[in-house]
């Protein structure tokens, strides 16, 4: 009796995560066939299923025929979120190791304070960074992007590795003291190699908010570091209709969070299930 009430409890609970999956894969899908389809066949009330495909759409984004080219911008958001992502694993690292395995002293009102950061709405810090980045000569500048992505991440990024590097075993740092390595190869040789799913969840989480960012990146930049996201708003006119091309972007703007979370899916689940269990 048992037996069979744990094979319909378990047989319930997949049905329901499989709906889950599907009701969260719908959208994509949708977007997807959309981005086939010809912007009169896609702007149609109820959408047709059995519209005639065309890479209408993708030929307007890749600027087929004369149009802008979406490399400029791939590369920026390209080079935003992989050196700010970097900069972030650089700093975070020592920090969440001094917050978890070598406790300084008040620990907990540190990472309050870091968590606390995170609490002022992007757009209320928007105005002093746009004037600071006038007065300093740096709008319309990647670099600018970089050092707020990493400031933007950074606490976040700290939360995550400390709960990792908490399931550290200190007796193998502690082996490794005595046998007289100092802090940079404890950090790089024992702790990194154990905590490595924790890592590389981190970095896909600061990747992916780097990447999908628009709010800084519309006011802070123009032309020379346009970022993928802000490209991807250009598509929208008053005039005309845009949808199969506002789908066709969006897809091949997230192809690369999304070829970067399918990589590393085993250490993402790993590194998020790390710190859950003690």
């Amino acid at each position: 009796m048992n037996t069979a009430l744990n094979a319909v409890r378990r047989g319930g609970l997949g049905l329901v995560a499989w709906l889950t999956g599907i009701v969260f894969f719908l959208p994509i899908a949708w977007m997807a066939l959309t981005s086939f389809h010809s912007e009169s066949d896609a702007a149609t009330n109820p959408p047709s299923f059995t519209a005639a495909l065309t890479l209408d759409g993708y030929r307007e984004f890749f600027g087929v025929g004369g149009g802008a080219s979406p490399w400029p911008a791939l590369v920026n958001s390209a080079m935003a979120s992989v050196f700010s992502t970097l900069l972030v694993l650089l700093l975070s690292f020592p920090a969440a190791y001094a917050l978890s395995i070598r406790r300084v002293r008040k620990w907990t009102d540190v990472l309050f304070f870091f968590l606390s950061t995170k609490m002022l709405p992007a757009v209320a810090g928007l105005l002093p960074v746009y004037l600071f980045a006038k007065n300093a000569g740096m709008l319309d500048n990647i670099w600018l992007l970089v050092i707020l992505y990493t400031s933007m991440n950074l606490p976040i990024a700290v939360w995550m590795m400390q709960s990792f590097l908490a399931e550290v075993p200190v007796a193998v740092i502690e082996a490794a003291r005595v046998d007289g390595a100092r802090l940079p190869t404890i950090l790089a040789r024992v702790v990194a190699p154990i905590s490595l799913p924790g890592i590389a969840a981190t970095a896909l989480i600061c990747f992916i908010f780097s990447w999908n960012e628009l709010l800084f990146a519309r006011v802070l930049t123009g032309v020379v570091a346009e970022t993928a996201p802000v490209f991807l708003t250009g598509f929208i006119t008053s005039q005309g209709l845009f949808l199969a091309k506002v789908c066709a972007a969006s897809l091949v703007v997230s192809l690369p969070v999304l070829a970067a979370g399918f990589a590393a899916q085993d250490k993402l689940v790993q590194g998020l299930s790390l710190g859950a269990v003690k």
